[in-house]
């Protein structure tokens, strides 16, 4: 078995072009989410599953949710599976859907066309979360290219709507296949860590999204008397949330970074489109990330006294509501899989792994609340989101080789 992984890691080694061939597929395609503007992740998925067909991979099922806002009509979700020398499972999980590419100007080269420096890719997408997708692609194409039947089984989820919620994808498979997954198996997801490849996830906190709506009277900005300004008291609002919704809840937790939980207004809804009238209606939206300990019906209702009191002030109407919400999540820091990854990237990186909780939400939530101890890992630039978001070919590689440590060595599980 020893002679196996050193087989695979030996070949993984030389897999640079491999790396830049499949990102430029990958990015090439705009797989953006009708919330966000596009058609789906369909041609992403068609180019991922030609390629695990290609590699002689039979076990291959697509878990496609129904949608009809996109043309195919389904989100697609792929589960691939490798057997190995026992059932157990290593379950690894990439999402295929990208956020819009923001300021095209920002950007120093197309979003959607690689553009390669050294050992880094540029493009939409090439971090969050196509890095993981490429490591993935990467050892099941070691694997049935030489032949190796692995220690563990290998499981490869490719998902849909990771960044709008996970409706149709993860959540998805997970009710529509809820025998797949087993308590006794491995879960990583490769989707946040660091540059140096230590930070290993172990805990999220709460989400709760909140829509709070302004309702005044709309009048003339030259008469401002005569009207209720809804903006005006909106803006009255989001300070209210910053300051008294930090106030309120001021625990801290040095497992998270930052350690308090955190209260952000953000979205804001266009109100009036001329500049000579005051709003009678204003939109705007507030993130809210709770520790673990935090109650989000607690959060809800101190942010609708907030409201009474600013409604009052201006003698307008202030209505909140939850566009979403996700509980805190988490697992033990000496669970298995936490284990064989301090091993495995130790082995790899040669650094020691370090468990930490964050402020975003990956699919490990919905693992975990399902009683699946699924850990948050992967080597990354952590620029997902942002203008020239990059991705190293090397981590990619590496990620692949944690992975292979992982799968080839039971004895460290």
């Amino acid at each position: 078995m020893h002679k196996d992984m050193d087989a695979l890691l030996h070949g993984l080694a030389g897999r640079e072009d491999r790396v830049v061939t499949l990102q430029s597929a990958l990015t090439a395609c705009p797989a953006l989410g009708p919330d966000n503007g596009g058609d789906g992740e369909q041609a992403k998925a068609a180019i991922i599953a030609a390629w695990l067909k290609a590699c002689g991979i039979k076990d291959l099922v697509h878990v496609d949710a129904p949608d009809s806002r996109v043309s195919s009509g389904v989100r697609p979700n792929l589960v691939a599976r490798i057997p190995g020398r026992t059932k157990r499972t290593l379950w690894l999980f990439g999402h295929m859907d990208v956020v819009p590419p923001g300021d095209l100007s920002a950007w120093q080269s197309d979003p959607w066309q690689v553009r390669r420096e050294g050992d880094m890719l540029y493009g939409r997408g090439v971090e969050d979360n196509q890095q993981a997708i490429t490591s993935m692609l990467l050892l099941a194409e070691e694997l049935q290219q030489r032949h190796i039947t692995p220690e563990l089984s290998l499981g490869l989820v490719f998902m849909a709507d990771e960044e709008t919620g996970s409706t149709y994808g993860l959540e998805h498979v997970l009710t529509a296949r809820s025998g797949l997954f087993s308590q006794d198996d491995l879960y990583i997801v490769p989707d946040a860590g660091s540059r140096q490849g230590d930070v290993i996830e172990v805990a999220e906190k709460g989400q709760l999204w909140l829509k709070v709506r302004t309702i005044g009277v709309q009048c003339h900005a030259s008469t401002p008397h005569k009207g209720r300004n809804a903006f005006l008291a909106g803006a009255d609002m989001a300070l209210a949330c910053h300051h008294g919704l930090n106030a309120a809840f001021d625990a801290a937790d040095p497992l998270f970074n930052p350690p308090a939980s955190t209260f952000v207004p953000g979205k804001h809804d266009a109100n009036v489109p001329n500049i000579n009238t005051v709003p009678g209606d204003d939109v705007f939206y507030v993130d809210c990330r709770l520790l673990p300990q935090v109650d989000p019906q607690a959060v809800l209702d101190r942010t609708r006294a907030l409201a009474d009191v600013v409604a009052e002030r201006h003698g307008v109407r202030i209505e909140i509501s939850v566009v979403q919400q996700q509980a805190a999540s988490g697992l033990a820091e000496d669970s298995p899989i936490i284990t064989a990854l301090k091993t495995a990237v130790a082995e790899v990186y040669g650094v020691e792994g370090r468990v930490v909780g964050i402020g975003g939400a990956t699919v490990a939530a919905q693992l975990r609340q399902r009683g699946l101890a699924a850990a948050v890992w992967s080597c990354v630039e952590n620029t997902c989101h942002q203008p020239n978001e990059r991705s190293s070919i090397t981590a990619a590689i590496k990620d692949a080789q944690v992975f292979t440590h992982i799968l080839m060595n039971s004895a460290h599980v």
